[in-house]
C-alpha cells in the first residue's frame, strides 16, 4: 500500500499515517498491536506517540484498510486488510496466530446462514486450541513435573 491507497480511502496522506502503514506491511508479524507499532516506531526514531498511532489504526480500521481482531488474551491486534479472506487459530498458551482458508467451512457457514433464512455478506471465524509446541511442553512438562504438569510434585 502506499500514499495513493490512502487517498483511496479518504485519507490525507501524513507522515504518521505513512509510517504506521509502512510497519503494518513490513512487520514480521501480521496481527500487531498498537504497542507493538509503536515499539518499532520508537526503534526508527520516529516521534509518533502512542495516541496517534491508536488514532491512525482507528481510522484506517474505519476506512477498511485494516481489521481489527480481539483474540484470546483480549488486546487489540490489526491486520492489513489484503482484500483475502481467512480465518484465524490461536494457541489459548502461547497466543501463535495461524490463518487458514478452508472451503468446506466456508460452504458451511452459507448453507447454515440460508437455512436460516439469512444472505451472508461476512463472517470472522476464531478456533482456539493448543498449538503442537505447547503441547509437546505440557507433555514433556508433565512427566517431569514441570510447569506445564497436572500433577502436582508431592
Amino acid at each position: 500500500m502506499e500514499g495513493k491507497d490512502l487517498r483511496n480511502a479518504g485519507l490525507k496522506v501524513t507522515l504518521p499515517r505513512l509510517k504506521i502503514l509502512e510497519i503494518l506491511e513490513g512487520g514480521s508479524a501480521r496481527h500487531q498491536s498498537a504497542e507493538d507499532i509503536y515499539k518499532a516506531l520508537l526503534s526508527s526514531n520516529e516521534d509518533i506517540g502512542l495516541a496517534t498511532v491508536y488514532r491512525v489504526l482507528t481510522q484506517f480500521e474505519a476506512a477498511g484498510l485494516v481489521t481489527r481482531h480481539h483474540f484470546e488474551n483480549g488486546m487489540a491486534v490489526f491486520e492489513l486488510n489484503r482484500g483475502d479472506h481467512h480465518d484465524h487459530i490461536v494457541c489459548i498458551e502461547c497466543g501463535a496466530v495461524a490463518e487458514f482458508v478452508d472451503s468446506a467451512i466456508e460452504e458451511r457457514q452459507k448453507a447454515v446462514a440460508r437455512e436460516r433464512g439469512f444472505e451472508l455478506h461476512d463472517h470472522s471465524m476464531i478456533l482456539y486450541g493448543r498449538c503442537s509446541n505447547c503441547r509437546s511442553r505440557g507433555a514433556a512438562g508433565a512427566r517431569k513435573g514441570g510447569p506445564h504438569s497436572t500433577h502436582p510434585q508431592g
